[in-house]
Parts: structure tokens; sequence; C-alpha cells
């Protein structure tokens, strides 16, 4: 099991592009933890906005009867991506993990990988 540091870490060294990491509560919007970013890209200002992303989507889905869960959610700029992954199991409830990465520079398909294994070994 690894712990938000350690999380962030791995989001930031073991996925190519990353630009920024967040591990997030949003129950609350409070970031529990952020790395990179800088610049343009306010981390905590990101947690905050989506964590009402989050809302939306869950408030959706009760309104429209699906049981489903939700794995991911992916915002695509011009330039990145914005990769937002909710944190199953009993320890993770309220949490989501987000990473920014360089559009150029990662593969999308293997960032998804990667976050889920990150999710799967975060203890909090």
């Amino acid at each position: 099991m690894a712990s938000v540091e350690v999380s962030l870490k791995e989001m930031m060294t073991g996925i190519e592009g990353a630009l920024g990491a967040a591990v997030v509560d949003y129950t609350s919007g409070m970031a529990l933890g952020t790395l990179g970013g800088g610049g343009d890209l306010d981390l905590t200002v990101a947690a905050a906005g989506n964590t009402d992303v989050i809302r939306a989507k869950v408030r959706t889905m009760e309104q429209l009867g699906l049981r489903s869960e939700i794995e991911d959610i992916l915002i695509t700029l011009a330039g990145q991506y914005h990769l937002i992954r909710l944190v199953g199991g009993r320890s993770g409830h309220g949490l989501f993990l987000y990473l920014v990465l360089d559009k150029g520079r990662s593969n999308l398909a293997m960032a998804r990988h990667q976050l889920r294994r990150v999710e799967e070994q975060l203890e909090v």
C-alpha cells in the first residue's frame, strides 16, 4: 500500500508526460497532496473545480438511474489531457486522483493503465 506522497511521486515519475498530479477529497474539494503544476497549472484550483465536475456527473447518473461506478473522466484540451480517476475501496471513498498530461508526450492508454495501478495501491 502507498501513501499519498508515494502515489503522487509514482504518478509524476511513472507516467510519461505528467505535468501535475493531485489526490483530492471530493466531499470537501480539498487536495490532500499535489506535485508538479505551477505557472498556468494551479493544482489547488483544479482540485476544487474538478470536484464540481465529479459531483455533477454523480448527480446526473443518479437522475438517470445508472447503477454503474465512474472509473475515470477525461477532459481533452488542445495540448493537454486532464484525467480524473475516482478511488474505489473503503479507504478511498470520496477521493479522486487528478493527473495532467502533456498531450504530445504522453500515451493516454498507458497513463490510464498506470493510474489504475496507483489507485489500487493508494492507502489513506
